[in-house]
């Protein structure tokens, strides 16, 4: 399966309120892969606050962001790697 890094994209996740009901917090990006940065690079934890994205009619938990930015397709350039 190939996937479009330039769909559109929304992402939901949960926002941190304690109680056993937790409202979702919502966002809509231009493109998938914006979506998917913001996800990794952005939220101060990914696994808690549980986010998933939708694009199209396909659904991705925070484990199927992480493997998408990961990619080697993933388009966006990432900072400059420290030397060891």
């Amino acid at each position: 399966m190939t996937f479009d890094y330039a769909a559109s994209a929304e992402l939901f996740m949960l926002k941190r309120k304690r109680g056993a009901r937790q409202p979702l917090s919502y966002r809509r990006f231009a493109t998938a892969a914006e979506a998917i940065r913001f996800a990794v690079e952005e939220l101060p934890a990914i696994h808690t606050l549980g986010p998933w994205m939708q694009v199209g009619d396909e659904r991705f938990n925070s484990d199927d962001i992480r493997r998408l930015y990961d990619s080697t397709s993933y388009p966006r350039l990432r900072g400059p790697r420290k030397s060891r």
